[in-house]
């Protein structure tokens, strides 16, 4: 097993950052990706770790689970984050990137490293390869049919479900600016990071009214009893929730003032860069299932974007995970096959950001069984908070983000009560110091 190659199915963002780990600890690594050939429908490049939602990684604050993730991944040398640092857009003090540029730059780094081969097929008969040689499997939550399938025939369980929805993409130029304006949320990072789009009060009742009454895309039979992922709510199923949800959610107007009346306003939809060029943005929180011509039509009645251009309009597609706790081992094998690994979203991680660290940890958990030793994520980390709910969650298993709830608790001796606040920091510096100490030991 010592001398043989490890093959990584999948060059999204968990399958890249694990091949490139692998082939840096000085492994043959062949990553197979069947984009080229046969792509799923959320995706339209052939490019890897292609960002097929959001193009923010979420906050780089310290301060917040996500961000306390980055600083771990860029301290274990990511490639992915390391990558990302180079194509940012303005976002506030979030982490977003050009997704073109940043899938292009991955790609080139994993074909013109000497240790990666380039397969572009569809990989087939896993149960019968996985026999003689190690196997990652880094598909996504967009896995292809036939993939799924021979994973449920070894692990004998079936796979769950869920939906993730994509937001439209605006042209910048036919924004209008005598309606919206430039602010970051209380002031936070670049005062052009984001494009503010408000609406009075009666605006908003006429929007909202429309949303919850309009046309959307049917479901197909298999589809109908899949919930979504709460962390990533088409904005109609928000809206019928009621009619504050959305200003308590990505319309809320709280540390925004707008330029033009000089007050708070009622509601407000954000825009976010999505290229280098800063020509195209992204419609913060308004992935939707809705039908093409409603989206055009609804999110005309916001004042700033009644004459805007759409270059992408939302789209949704089905998610797909494995029930993790019950069929992997503690370093992400399979319990009745330890050849075959799982990396990233497939594993029931939620996230750009979680998949990479899991993608990462993987490619850990691979060279320490090739030279038989052990190895422990550090429990007091988000990598070890992501993997300890991949492993050790108990009934009815869901796709979770990080954050500081999924955190081993902090005690500190003589204080009864630790104020939020005052957590977040322990954690943050807890987590970095131990993600430092671990590093030294691999």
């Amino acid at each position: 097993m010592k001398n043989q190659e490890i093959t990584v199915v999948g060059a999204g963002l968990a399958g890249s950052e694990c091949a490139f780990q692998l082939a840096q600890l000085g492994y043959k690594v062949k990553l197979i990706e069947q984009k080229s050939i046969k792509k799923s429908p959320a995706h339209t490049l052939n490019t890897f770790a292609e960002l097929v939602c959001s193009n923010s990684f979420r906050s780089d604050s310290l301060g917040s689970a996500v961000g306390i993730m980055h600083q771990e991944l860029r301290e274990l040398d990511s490639i992915i984050i390391k990558t990302a640092d180079k194509n940012k857009v303005p976002a506030g003090d979030a982490l977003a990137v050009d997704r073109n540029t940043f899938s292009t730059e991955i790609t080139e780094i994993l074909n013109n490293h000497p240790n990666i081969t380039i397969i572009h097929e569809e990989f087939k008969n896993l149960k019968e390869y996985a026999k003689d040689n190690i196997v990652v499997i880094a598909t996504g939550p967009l896995s292809s049919e036939g993939i799924n399938q021979e994973i449920l025939e070894i692990i004998g369980e079936k796979s769950f479900n869920f939906f993730d929805a994509i937001a439209p993409i605006v042209y910048k130029d036919s924004i209008d600016f005598s309606q919206a304006w430039w602010q970051s949320r209380y002031e936070k990072g670049n005062a052009k990071d984001y494009i503010n789009c408000s609406m009075t009060e009666s605006e908003y009742e006429i929007f909202y009214n429309e949303l919850i009454n309009a046309e959307y895309m049917e479901f197909e039979d298999w589809e109908k009893d899949i919930p979504y992922f709460e962390g990533c709510l088409p904005i109609e199923v928000m809206a019928k929730r009621g009619k504050q949800t959305l200003l308590f959610g990505p319309f809320k107007p709280v540390g925004l003032v707008n330029p033009h009346t000089s007050e708070q306003p009622f509601a407000v939809l954000q825009l976010r860069q999505d290229n280098s060029q800063g020509s195209l943005y992204n419609m913060v929180g308004c992935q939707t299932k809705l039908k093409y011509n409603e989206q055009t039509r609804i999110f005309k009645l916001i004042p700033a974007l009644k004459n805007v251009e759409f270059a992408k309009l939302g789209s949704i597609h089905k998610n797909t995970f494995i029930n993790s706790p019950l069929v992997l081992n503690n370093d992400l094998s399979l319990k009745n096959n330890k050849n075959i690994f799982f990396a990233g979203q497939i594993t029931g991680c939620e996230g750009y950001v979680e998949s990479t660290s899991v993608g990462l940890m993987c490619a850990l958990f691979v060279n320490a069984r090739i030279k038989e030793k052990n190895i422990e994520i550090p429990k007091m980390s988000s990598m070890g908070a992501i993997l300890n709910h991949i492993l050790e969650s108990k009934d009815n298993y869901q796709p979770s983000n990080i954050n500081f709830g999924l955190f081993p608790e902090i005690k500190l001796e003589n204080v009864k009560k630790i104020k939020k606040a005052d957590k977040k920091e322990l954690i943050m510096q807890q987590s970095l110091s131990n993600i430092k100490i671990f590093k030294g030991s691999i």
